[in-house]
């Protein structure tokens, strides 16, 4: 496969499983920003997060001079000239998708295409009249489309393997960013440090349910979530699917049935990576320090992710 076509592959793969990602952290956002907030009420804060996990609070500012919860909301969804917003990923998306339409199905290609031309349509609708909530949802539910069209359409050969790619270190880079954000703004023992049993317990709900993990941590652990239970479940569980160990499970795997000498360097991180979060218990985690190791481990998810472009995707 030419690397140009791997590329397109991977990034429309990518892109997509982005928009689903951007969409669930604003969607929690949005969520706890209606609760009563310490000291301001107004929840600005709490809505600021996805600008500030994504790294576009600077060029927010920049533009719009003061936070205000309908410009912020607008910025991060619809915005055109926010290369970062969800309707942007989508677009991108669509490009990269229109650029190997003989590489992808029929019903794939429907998918995506329908999903750009209805984001256009709820643009020029607004956010305002179309509804946050209900737009976060719709986001969520063209991704699971596209992805039921790939699995279930797509021959199993290199095609699928790019747009898994994209798909896996995608969501392995959002769990740790979404999880770093929640663990710096709770802490270790957020009950005992304030008192505020509800608002933690919310909070962690909140980074639960925006990860399709909430009906997992209830079947598997017993009480409220805390710092421990949550990061357990959402880094080194692989029964789980948007946890980091069923993500790089995946990377592994799919590297693995990848042809070609220049890969050895892609597989050989994804597979030590595998294996170290394979051997990793909670209490080592947490020893060493939450907020280290996850900032750790997102440099190496994005050095996983330039060792494939290196690998496939760049243009000999």
């Amino acid at each position: 496969m030419l690397s140009r076509t791997a590329s397109d592959l991977y990034w429309m793969s990518r892109y997509l499983e982005r928009a689903e990602n951007l969409a669930r952290m604003l969607d929690v956002s949005y969520s706890l920003s209606l609760m009563p907030q310490d000291g301001s009420g107004d929840g600005l804060d709490e809505l600021a997060m996805p600008l500030l996990i994504t790294g576009t609070l600077d060029e927010y500012l920049e533009r719009h001079g003061q936070m205000h919860a309908e410009r912020m909301l607008n910025f991060f969804a619809l915005d055109a000239d926010n290369p970062a917003s969800i309707y942007c990923c989508l677009q991108a998306a669509r490009t990269n998708a229109h650029a190997v339409r003989g590489r992808i199905t029929g019903d794939v290609w429907e998918n995506i295409n329908a999903t750009w031309l209805e984001i256009r349509g709820i643009s020029e609708q607004g956010l305002g009249r179309f509804g946050i909530s209900r737009f976060c949802e719709w986001v969520k539910e063209r991704s699971h489309l596209f992805r039921g069209a790939t699995f279930g359409t797509i021959m199993r050969g290199d095609p699928y393997h790019f747009v898994c790619l994209g798909i896996f270190i995608e969501r392995a880079d959002n769990t740790l960013r979404l999880l770093d954000a929640r663990y710096e703004m709770l802490g270790e023992d957020i009950d005992e440090i304030d008192g505020r049993p509800a608002r933690s317990y919310y909070q962690w709900t909140a980074l639960l349910r925006a990860l399709s993990s909430f009906e997992a941590f209830a079947e598997i652990y017993r009480g409220s979530p805390g710092a421990r239970k949550v990061s357990e479940l959402l880094l080194l569980r692989p029964e789980v699917p948007r946890s980091l160990r069923a993500c790089m499970d995946e990377l592994n795997r799919t590297l693995a049935n990848l042809p070609g000498e220049n890969a050895r360097p892609a597989q050989r991180l994804a597979a030590e990576l595998d294996a170290r979060l394979r051997y990793t218990g909670i209490k080592e985690i947490l020893d060493e320090g939450l907020h280290a190791w996850l900032t750790e481990f997102i440099q190496q998810v994005r050095l996983l992710g330039q060792a494939i472009q290196r690998s496939y995707l760049e243009v000999a």
